[in-house]
Parts: structure tokens; sequence; C-alpha cells
């Protein structure tokens, strides 16, 4: 069965719950759980068949032994995650307004999710990702490790590429996670140099080099094949031998929270491509996953509500169509 390695950070999420505001006073109810842009995407992979490890470290409290629990209930492997001693997850609030658009406010400067680059374990993990078939990860992955650690985990992406491993680039940018942003688009430029596929959109990449067009931003990204989502509803495809736009059927429900929306595409778009669907075929499928779990509150929506698998079946390890 072909298999992913999602790499990057899970967090304690808040989020309000609903009717738990105080009047006049902004604040109120939250609910808890757990959250984390590739975290997200893993959860739905593995609720799409595809075999994912989640590769990443948490602390030895109850909340990572909450994490763990719910990862392997949902079928994400934990083998590769190390846990540290004295260390705690980060922590996640979210906003979300009338539309439901949200704002993230984070507490993860200690997190032990960032030193995975710099642990006595490290060379084994890194030396894993040759046995995958894909891996996966975002700019705020990169952007919890120092520059020390991403040269380190670009090195080995490398070479397990050298290998058939594929790499796939989440541009999902956050400005706070970044010292500036000229440090942004250098690691940015080194991830799209070396990515197989990018998924991106014109809310992260204009934030990087603002004012571009469409097809400038598209020019600054050398991979095979791209996914650039607009804002509207549409992508925008590229990859060897043509190019695609795949618009996105419209909703017939109320938006209740876009969190994980793109987490949610990148799931569906991989678990596609990995069972032989074309580029087109995939995005299709990313924006029916995404335009499902944006009608549900928090990242990660009810399994019940999940569509049928049989479109996303894995094939064979190594089988990525192009």
């Amino acid at each position: 069965m072909a298999s992913v390695a999602c790499i990057g950070e899970c967090m304690v999420e808040l989020r309000q719950a609903q009717g738990g505001a105080s009047a006049g006073q902004g604040g109120g109810l939250y609910s808890r759980g757990f959250g984390g842009d590739t975290l997200n995407t893993a959860v739905y992979l593995a609720r799409l068949d595809v075999k994912v490890d989640y590769l990443t470290a948490l602390g030895d409290d109850g909340l990572s032994d909450e994490m763990i629990a719910a990862w392997n209930a949902e079928g994400v492997g934990t083998r590769r995650v190390v846990r540290l001693a004295g260390k705690l997850p980060g922590l996640y609030m979210i906003q979300l307004d009338a539309k439901g658009e949200r704002q993230f406010f984070h507490w993860r400067d200690s997190a032990a999710a960032r030193q995975l680059m710099s642990l006595p374990e490290t060379d084994e993990i890194l030396n894993s990702l040759m046995s995958y078939d894909i891996v996966y990860l975002s700019a705020i992955t990169l952007s919890i490790y120092d520059a020390v650690g991403r040269e380190r985990l670009f090195a080995a992406i490398k070479r397990a590429r050298l290998l058939g491993t594929r790499f796939v680039f989440d541009t999902n940018f956050r400005a706070r996670g970044w010292p500036d942003r000229d440090v942004a688009r250098e690691i940015f430029a080194a991830a799209f140099a070396t990515a197989d596929i990018v998924l991106t959109s014109t809310e992260d990449l204009l934030a990087l080099y603002p004012g571009e067009s469409h097809d400038q931003l598209m020019a600054r990204i050398p991979s095979p094949e791209l996914v650039f989502r607009l804002a509207e509803p549409v992508s925008v495809l590229r990859f060897p031998g043509g190019t695609s736009e795949v618009r996105a059927e419209p909703m017939t429900k109320p938006v209740v929270d876009t969190t994980a929306a793109g987490d949610s595409f990148a799931a569906a778009y991989i678990a596609a491509r990995l069972a032989g669907s074309g580029p087109a075929e995939a995005a299709q499928a990313g924006h029916r996953l995404a335009s499902l779990v944006i009608c549900y509150p928090g990242a990660i929506i009810p399994g019940y509500a999940m569509p049928p698998k049989k479109r996303h079946r894995p094939t064979a390890s190594r089988q990525v169509t192009k």
C-alpha cells in the first residue's frame, strides 16, 4: 500500500463553543480539541484509506498522551513520534467572524515539536523518509525549525527523492511564524525548487509577493506539478503535458468554519493521485472534501460526515501518476 509521511506539529486547539459568548466581555466558553495543518491532513488521509505516519515530537504529559490515543484511533501511525521528558505541546485559539472566517492565536515558542530536527533520534527519522511514497509538509512546518534544522530536512528529502519518494509542499503561510518575509521567501524558493507537487493559493502567495499577477506567482514555482487555488472556488493546475482549470461545485449548505479547508483539500488531492487519478480529477476530489469540511466547526469533521472512500483507494506503492 502507498504510504505518506506528514511532518509537522499538532497543538491543543481552543475554539469558542456555540452560544458560549459572555455578553459584553468578548469571551465565553471554549471547547478543547487537537489540531495542526499537517496533522489535519494526516487524519483526512487516514480516513481516505491512505497509510500515513505523523512525524513530530510531543511531551510526556497527559495532553500528549491524549493526542497519541486520538491519532491511533483515527488510523494515523505514531511510530515516528518522539516523546520528550518535561515538554508540552503548543496551544492555539480560533476566533471566527460572522462569515466563518478564522483568526488564529498561538502559544508555541517552547513546544516539543520545534525540537524535532535537533534530537538524538533525528537522523533515524530523516533516514526513514526514503521508505515513504510521499513526504508532505507545509510552510508552517518549516517555520518551526531553525536554519540548521531546515537544511537537515531538505537534505533528507533530496536523498529520499533519489529513491522515488515524492515531496509535496503546501505553502500554508502564516506571517507570525517567520522573523520577516525575506526569510520566508528564501525558504519558499528552496521548497519550490525541491518539490514534486506544490499546493498553494492566492491567499498565501500574495501575502509574500503583493501585487503580482496569477501568472507571475505561478512562474515563481518551478515544480512539475502545481495546484494554485484562487480566491474564488477555482484551482488552476499545471502539470507535465498540460494545464487545467477546476471549479468547485456550488455550495448547498452554509459555511460554518473554514478551518482545515486547505488541509482537507490536500488530503483528498494526494489520496486521489495515489489512487491513479490525474491532477484535474484529484483537484475535484479536493474541492469536494474541502466544501464539506467547511460546513462543520473545527478542523476535523465527524467521521460519519466523511464522503465515500471508493474514489480514493490507493494503488500499489510508487504508483503516483504523472
